[in-house]
């Protein structure tokens, strides 16, 4: 196969599993046994990297890696049983509510003693914590709206052209220097940040590796349509009072404007987005296929469920005064260092 010199490098390993598909896509190893598989953690390190590697190849690839990979029958084999193993953890896990109409109605809600990321980042986080999430965020943000895409094909009718609608904004309406992505890598660089696509992988937790990967995971999977929409909906409709309180955030702490325009965006683009979704895409696709009704609330109630998950990672870490960000080799041995409280400036290799 011809490789491709495009695309962000491979990342480091973070176990038997992740090693063992790095090795295979670079030609130089097998890919895990059946297994080495099975032994995974759900919503582990080891698991949710193997799992994006296998994802991204369908978006930018990697350097060195032939995007023949893409549909390598082998590889896919593997995936489905990383996919399986997530899945089946997610809907074990997960709470859902009884009905969309319940779901949505929690969704809208504000909680008056919100307690968030965007709510601790807003009132008193620190620049270098600003920093942080920026990187973390990265992984999706330098390819916002694009996991959504991959369900307008399952689509028909109103929620079709809905979505179409939606998507059509996040990517700037047809002008280059609004879409999303792009907005983002600007407030990378008010940030001080890499705009590389890929570049903080290395250093990006499970958690947010598995919010992500549920995108692709729903995306890919035309059984899981009902479950897609239901997560972009809890995305748009939580986005801009979020974005409103991380507007505030970036602000307070003298990000820059592009970085506070990022999120101002959002702020007013969501709040349409959020009627469109809920009236349009979700309504019109269940006055076609009533039957998806559960997948829609699993879709609602699994983003929530992985949001809190990567919340409690960052504030634990955050209110305690240390990083978020997972060490590398490099800081290991004392040549590298994450962004630290004490350390403005971010060396991430």
């Amino acid at each position: 196969m011809a490789h491709d010199p495009q695309g962000p490098r491979l990342p480091d390993a973070r176990g038997p599993v992740s090693a063992a598909v790095r090795a295979y896509l670079s030609d130089t190893g097998p890919l895990p046994a059946a297994a080495t598989v099975a032994a995974a953690s759900p919503y582990g390190d080891d698991l949710q990297l193997a799992l994006y590697l296998c994802y991204e190849l369908h978006y930018r690839g990697f350097s060195g890696v032939a995007p023949d990979r893409e549909w390598d029958p082998d590889l896919l084999r593997v995936r489905a049983e990383l996919e399986r193993l997530f899945l089946t953890a997610l809907r074990e896990d997960t709470p859902v509510h009884a009905d969309v109409d319940e779901a949505l109605a929690d969704l809208l809600v504000e909680p008056v003693d919100g307690a968030g990321v965007s709510h601790f980042l807003a009132g008193e986080g620190e620049r270098w914590q600003v920093r942080e999430y920026a990187m973390q965020r990265s992984l999706y943000h330098l390819k916002e709206a694009d996991p959504h895409a991959w369900v307008l094909p399952r689509l028909s009718g109103r929620a079709k052209a809905a979505m179409a609608a939606v998507e059509f904004d996040e990517w700037g309406g047809g002008r280059a220097d609004r879409v999303h992505a792009r907005l983002f890598a600007d407030l990378m660089t008010d940030l001080g940040l890499d705009t590389a696509y890929g570049r903080y992988l290395d250093v990006a937790c499970a958690e947010v590796l598995a919010t992500v990967n549920l995108m692709s995971l729903l995306g890919l999977h035309r059984s899981l349509r009902g479950a897609l929409v239901g997560h972009f909906a809890a995305v748009e409709i939580t986005s801009s009072p979020g974005s409103r309180r991380l507007a505030e955030a970036m602000r307070r702490t003298g990000a820059g404007p592009a970085a506070v325009h990022f999120y101002d965006e959002h702020v007013e683009a969501d709040a349409v987005h959020e009627q469109v979704v809920r009236h349009e895409v979700i309504d019109g696709l269940l006055a076609d296929e009533p039957r998806l009704a559960a997948d829609v609330v699993f879709g609602l109630d699994v983003t929530g469920f992985l949001e809190d998950r990567l919340a409690d990672r960052l504030l634990t870490a955050w209110r305690a005064g240390e990083s978020s960000l997972r060490p590398t080799p490099r800081d290991s041995a004392g040549t590298g260092a994450a962004a630290r409280p004490d350390d403005e400036k971010v060396h991430i290799s």
